[in-house]
């Protein structure tokens, strides 16, 4: 079929709840995506940083296919080894403890959400002690109850009645955070980076303000790191630059290298807070996403790769700083926004697109994502589309 057939194909029987772009991808392979036209796209976004290793690598894809050829599900009423493995690695990976596997950012954060509401009333017994504090401009998820706790208003609109129990700080202000918690407060939960709110990064005394209040009022500490984790900011976890640990750390995004999982990391206290029929998930814990997602482990836990990765996430951001129109660079290892002057960040992803480059927008400005596999011939080339549409456009 061609590109134009599938997209009427799709838009005839698929709700229309995105607003997507006239483009069908058919294949791939590293940092390139195809079309079904046979057009080639290198991928500054990699599925919204969800293609941690590119497009069908090897290793990756065999794994996945070994794994189908053995079971490809397993119910939680029982065991599975490779869900199993994975689970022992990413916790001896993130020094936690124990995690819940689910499918999503969402259901991770919905875990996370669950747990810290419900330590608070096995300890507490207070029924009134479940309000999380959460950040303006943060991004939680498209549920009902992970949309109350986004921080953006306009996401609180259509889907009444919204879940209660949730407080908005502005990012970065440490008074309206201490003047936020009273005794209805149980959890602060943030994203080190916020991803869909603009690419802003957290400043280091107020990660410090959050640590020293959830230690002097008994609140949990959670981290979205949904989008930042999994070496997307050149470290295995963006709380690594900060210095900290939290008690719940969320993850999905490129942790399955393409499949779709979510998990909630716990420490200490917090991993035995969930006990049998408080919580579920049906495909929890899939082997061939398990499959998938060691290979991820085992390119992360590589000093080599990692060592590389932070010198191309160097490489990258000073590229892109270099580029005309571009004011200032925010974010961390290769998970960058790109603040432009004198052009819409939404027109430059539709001129790149047009040249054969992906890329992706918060906001005001030009998000970029790409695999952690990518190559400084991919990173040069992208970065001359840019260069071409920034002085055209």
């Amino acid at each position: 079929m061609k590109n134009e057939e599938i997209i009427e194909q799709y838009n005839s029987a698929v709700i229309g709840s995105y607003g997507r772009l006239d483009l069908a991808l058919e294949s791939g392979s590293g940092e390139q995506g195809s079309s079904a036209d046979g057009k080639t796209y290198i991928d500054f976004g990699s599925g919204i940083g969800t293609n941690s290793l590119g497009y069908a690598d090897r290793e990756w894809a065999d794994a996945v296919s070994e794994q189908a050829h053995k079971v490809q599900h397993v119910s939680n009423y029982y065991y599975n080894s490779t869900a199993g493995a994975f689970a022992v690695r990413l916790t001896a990976m993130t020094g936690t403890d124990k995690l819940f596997f689910g499918n999503s950012g969402a259901e991770a954060n919905e875990c996370a959400i669950k747990i810290a509401r419900k330590r608070s009333f096995d300890k507490y017994g207070d029924p009134n002690r479940t309000t999380i504090i959460t950040l303006v401009n943060s991004f939680h998820g498209r549920t009902v109850t992970t949309l109350s706790a986004t921080g953006q208003e306009h996401f609180h609109n259509y889907f009444f009645p919204f879940t209660p129990g949730f407080k908005y700080v502005e990012a970065n202000n440490i008074e309206a955070l201490r003047e936020a918690i009273d005794g209805s407060v149980c959890a602060i939960m943030f994203e080190f980076i916020q991803g869909e709110g603009g690419v802003n990064v957290l400043e280091q005394s107020f990660v410090d303000e959050i640590f020293t209040l959830a230690k002097q009022y008994d609140l949990a500490t959670v981290s979205d790191e949904v989008q930042t984790g999994v070496g997307r900011t050149a470290k295995l976890l963006a709380a690594e630059h900060f210095g900290v640990k939290p008690d719940i750390v969320t993850l999905a995004k490129g942790l399955g290298g393409g499949l779709p999982i979510g998990v909630c990391l716990t420490r200490g206290e917090y991993a035995d807070v969930l006990t049998p029929g408080t919580h579920g998930s049906t495909f929890g814990g899939n082997p061939v996403v398990c499959a998938g997602g060691l290979v991820v482990l085992k390119r992360l836990s590589d000093p080599a790769f990692m060592d590389e990765l932070q010198r191309k996430a160097a490489y990258f951001r000073q590229s892109l700083e270099a580029l005309p129109r571009v004011r200032s660079v925010s974010g961390l290892g290769l998970m960058l926004g790109a603040e432009l002057e004198g052009a819409a960040a939404a027109d430059v992803l539709k001129a790149a697109l047009d040249k054969g480059l992906l890329v992706l927008t918060a906001k005001t400005k030009l998000r970029c994502l790409p695999p952690l596999t990518i190559t400084y011939e991919q990173i040069d080339a992208g970065m001359a589309i840019l260069k071409e549409v920034l002085e055209s456009i």
